[in-house]
């Protein structure tokens, strides 16, 4: 059979073409064939116009963010020191005259304002949620599948029992020694993944342990000694057995903050694609729900020998909701406090999802041990908290420990960075 000389084929010019520079395929400025790029050029060194506006894409990207890392910094500052005062204000203020032989009054109702926190927050989650997906994109479902809601259920529980024992200790304990000891979140997460996930970890993490753990022992030993510098305007307790049982208590706030925390990530690895504003959404969600069953059952409890033996009596025969909005009714204006309390809690929670997802979480940590530190001294000027010279080395040792830990943190993360990108270019 005889062949045929097939016509020559012409290929049309594409509008793609790889770009040395950048390591990718991009696509000119006005659709014009590279054919046609390769001869334009502009009067700035003889560049093609396509790779200039590549250059001023990238400029832009760098200050967008510039700018994006200032608003999380500022939010994240802005809305937890607020947070923190606004804690402590509430937990340490008296309410009420005393001048008319009446006690003043403490607020005491935990649950009650986590449920508030709470609502806020998920409302809060919700509206980030659907800002945060991409238009033209279906917005991720809070809960995406059946085995997911015994991890989310677990978080919920442990956050939700966490805060009363915090809030408990508060009552044996000053307010800097339970910042101090919050600061300490890296202690109870170890301690479950070495007991229970069978995790061993380097050298200078024991190292740093040791040190938190030594910090905030020498501050808790010289709390008592208020001579010669120390005290505070709010009275601490000074009894021994009381510092205890109020550290006690804030062990099991610890342990249970840091069940929560080692349950997340646990989440995170094994339900991805699960998002930071699903998590808000999921978590905040529940755990109103888990609260707010206690407020609605705390009057039937209290009657019972289970309410006496979880000190439910506190609250009244009328439960913690009830004595909530009675003392609010009292004392109209805690609700300031309490609604500003929430909202800041609900708002420092989107500026910490959305710097993990714009940047890495090596600037977190950076930013979260800067601003426990923030808040100590804000505590100490607001609230006329005093400091002997063996306490300021034991708040030192904890933030030295932290410190430390959080600059090698950041210096192998940095290094993995750098490894998976020269994989990647390779």
């Amino acid at each position: 059979m005889a062949r045929t000389k097939q016509p020559p084929v012409r290929r049309e010019s594409s509008s793609e073409y790889f770009n040395k520079r950048t390591a990718s395929w991009q696509t000119s400025a006005n659709g014009a064939p590279v054919a046609d790029m390769k001869h334009a050029t502009t009067a700035n060194g003889g560049q093609p116009p396509v790779v200039v506006a590549a250059a001023a894409a990238a400029a832009a990207r760098n200050e967008a963010g510039v700018l994006q890392l200032v608003i999380s910094v500022a939010g994240i500052y802005a809305s937890f020191l607020t947070w923190a005062y606004l804690q402590e204000k509430l937990t340490t203020t008296p309410y009420g005259p005393s001048g008319d032989g009446a006690a003043p009054e403490k607020w005491h109702f935990p649950v009650f304002l986590n449920t508030i926190q709470s609502v806020f927050a998920a409302t809060v989650g919700c509206v980030y949620l659907l800002l945060s997906t991409p238009r033209g994109a279906a917005v991720p479902p809070v809960i995406p599948s059946r085995r997911i809601l015994g991890p989310l259920a677990l978080v919920a529980v442990t956050s939700s029992l966490a805060s009363p024992f915090g809030y408990a200790s508060l009552a044996h304990i000053d307010y800097i020694t339970f910042l101090l000891a919050k600061s300490c979140k890296l202690l109870p997460v170890m301690f479950l993944h070495i007991t229970v996930f069978r995790r061993r970890y380097p050298l200078y993490k024991y190292l740093v342990v040791t040190a938190v753990t030594a910090g905030v022992a020498v501050f808790t030993l010289h709390s008592g000694r208020r001579g010669g510098g120390g005290g505070s305007k709010h009275k601490a307790p000074s009894s021994s057995s009381n510092v205890a049982w109020g550290l006690l208590l804030l062990s099991i706030n610890l342990l249970f903050d840091g069940l929560t925390n080692s349950t997340q990530d646990y989440i995170f690895q094994a339900f991805r694609p699960y998002s930071g504003p699903q998590m808000m959404c999921a978590n905040n969600i529940m755990s109103t729900l888990v609260t707010g069953l206690y407020l609605v059952a705390s009057p039937y409890l209290v009657s019972t020998g289970l309410g006496d033996w979880l000190g439910m009596d506190v609250a009244g025969s009328a439960g913690e909701l009830g004595a909530a909005l009675d003392f609010m009714r009292r004392y109209p204006s805690v609700w300031k406090d309490v609604l500003g309390f929430a909202a800041c809690g609900a708002v420092g929670q989107v500026f910490i999802f959305y710097t993990l997802s714009t940047f890495s979480s090596v600037l977190l940590v950076t930013v979260t041990v800067t601003r426990k530190m923030f808040t100590m001294i804000l505590s100490v000027v607001a609230f006329g908290h005093r400091l002997t010279h063996m306490q300021w080395l034991g708040v030192g040792l904890v933030f030295g420990g932290i410190g430390v830990e959080a600059g090698i943190a950041r210096r192998e993360k940095l290094a993995k960075e750098a490894a998976n990108k020269a994989k990647k270019d390779s």
